[in-house]
C-alpha cells in the first residue's frame, strides 16, 4: 500500500470561474485508493454539487484557501492567480491548467516558489492531449453561441443571422485551426446554417473535413490566401494550437482592419498568446472590445461560462490521471525519470527549472 496522499480541491477565484476540478464520484475513487481528500467549502457550488454530496464520498471540507492548499497536491481548473501565489511551495505537487508560454510571471513564481507544476494542457499520449481536449470541445461549441450572438446589432455586431433567410445568403465564418476546438466549432456553425471554411496546415484534415460535410470550403494556411477570406468573414474563430508554445499569428492586424465593422473574432487560443494579432486577453465580466470596427470575444476561460458540463467532463478525463500522479508523488516518483509514462508532457516547472522544451522556448529560456 502505497503512504497516503492528501489532495486538495480549492474554489477557483479566476473572474466568474465556475467550474471545478474534481466531481463527488471523483473524489471517492481517490478515497477508495486510500488518500484523503480536501474540498474547500462551495468548490463545488457552481458546477451543481454542494458540500453535503462532497462530505458523503468521503472528503473533509475545508473553510479557508490555505487549508486546502497545504495539501500535498492540488488540483484545480484554471492557473492560481496572483492572490493565491503565496500558497505555492517546495514540496507541494500542483495539478492544473497552466499554459505557462503566455504566463511569464506565474511561470516566475512556480519556479521561485520550487512547486512540482503539472500541466494539464500539455499531458500527451497516443491519442493526442487528453485532458485539453474535453475543454477545447466545450469552448468548441461555445464560440459558434458566442459568435452568433455578438453578431446581432444590439452587441454590436453587423446583424447577420448565421443561417440567413430565404434568398439571403448566411453567415460566413472562418475557422482557424481544425484541431478539436475548431472541428467542432466548424460543424456548429454549419448546424445553424452558415457558410463555413476552415484553415488549417494539414492538408489531410483539409481533406477530411471537407468530405465528411464539416466545411463548405477549405484553405490551406497561406497568409495571402488567408487574408481574403478573413475580410470576407463575418465571424472568425480562431483556434490555431502548437502544444506548449505561443500559438502561431495566423491573422495579421492588416486583415483584422480590412473586416466589415460589426463583424466578430473569437480567439480561443488565447491562453497560449492568441492566433489573431489584435486578440488581447478579456473576461467573462468584460468579454468583448472594439478594434478596427471589429468586436473582439478573447476570454480566457470561455468553458468556465457552462460549469455543469465543462466539470463533469474535466474531471471523468482528469481523474485517472491525477491517481497517478498520486501514486508517483506517495512513491517518491513524481518529478524523476521513473514518473509513470501516462503523465508525459505535463511536468512543465520542477526545481524551479521550466522542464517542458516548448515551454521554455517560448519563455527564452
Amino acid at each position: 500500500m502505497s503512504e497516503r496522499v492528501r489532495v486538495g480541491v480549492p474554489v477557483e477565484v479566476k473572474d466568474r470561474e465556475r467550474r471545478v476540478a474534481l466531481t463527488p464520484s471523483a473524489v471517492h475513487l481517490l478515497i477508495e485508493r486510500g488518500h484523503t481528500v480536501v474540498v474547500q467549502r462551495g468548490a463545488g457550488q457552481g458546477a451543481g454539487f454542494s458540500d453535503d454530496d462532497y462530505l458523503e464520498a468521503g472528503a473533509t471540507l475545508g473553510a479557508a484557501a490555505a487549508e486546502v492548499w497545504a495539501s500535498d497536491v492540488v488540483v484545480k481548473v484554471k492557473e492560481p492567480q496572483p492572490g493565491e501565489f503565496a500558497h505555492l511551495r517546495e514540496d507541494l505537487t500542483l495539478f492544473c491548467y497552466l499554459h505557462l508560454a503566455a504566463e511569464p510571471t506565474l511561470t516566475e513564481a512556480l519556479q521561485s516558489s520550487g512547486v512540482a507544476a503539472y500541466a494539464f494542457e500539455t499531458l500527451t499520449d497516443v491519442h493526442g492531449l487528453p485532458l485539453l481536449a474535453p475543454m477545447s470541445e466545450v469552448a468548441g461549441r461555445a464560440s459558434v453561441i458566442v459568435g452568433a450572438a455578438y453578431l446581432s446589432a444590439s452587441l454590436g455586431g453587423n446583424g447577420t443571422l448565421m443561417g440567413g433567410a430565404a434568398g439571403v445568403p448566411p453567415a460566413k465564418v472562418v475557422v482557424i485551426g481544425l484541431g478539436v476546438a475548431g472541428s467542432i466549432a466548424a460543424r456548429g456553425a454549419r448546424g445553424l446554417g452558415a457558410h463555413v471554411t476552415g484553415i488549417d496546415i494539414d492538408l489531410e484534415r483539409l481533406y477530411r473535413f471537407r468530405l465528411d460535410g464539416t466545411l463548405d470550403a477549405s484553405q490551406a494556411s497561406e497568409p495571402a490566401l488567408v487574408a481574403g477570406h478573413v475580410r470576407e468573414a463575418d465571424l472568425v474563430i480562431g483556434a490555431a494550437l502548437v502544444p506548449g508554445a505561443l500559438a502561431p499569428t495566423v491573422v495579421t492586424e492588416p486583415m483584422v482592419a480590412s473586416m466589415r465593422p460589426g463583424s466578430v473574432i473569437v480567439d480561443l487560443a488565447i491562453d497560449q498568446g492568441g492566433c489573431i494579432a489584435t486578440a488581447r486577453p478579456t473576461t467573462l465580466s468584460d468579454p468583448t472590445y472594439v478594434e478596427h470596427g471589429v468586436v473582439h470575444y478573447c476570454v480566457t476561460n470561455v468553458p468556465g461560462q457552462f460549469p455543469r458540463t465543462a466539470s463533469a467532463a474535466l474531471s471523468a478525463a482528469v481523474i485517472g490521471k491525477l491517481a497517478i500522479l498520486v501514486e508517483d508523488v506517495a512513491s517518491g516518483r513524481a518529478g524523476t525519470a521513473a514518473e509513470h509514462p501516462a503523465l508525459a508532457g505535463s511536468l512543465n516547472v520542477a526545481d524551479g527549472r521550466i522542464v517542458h522544451p516548448a515551454v521554455a522556448q517560448a519563455l527564452g529560456t
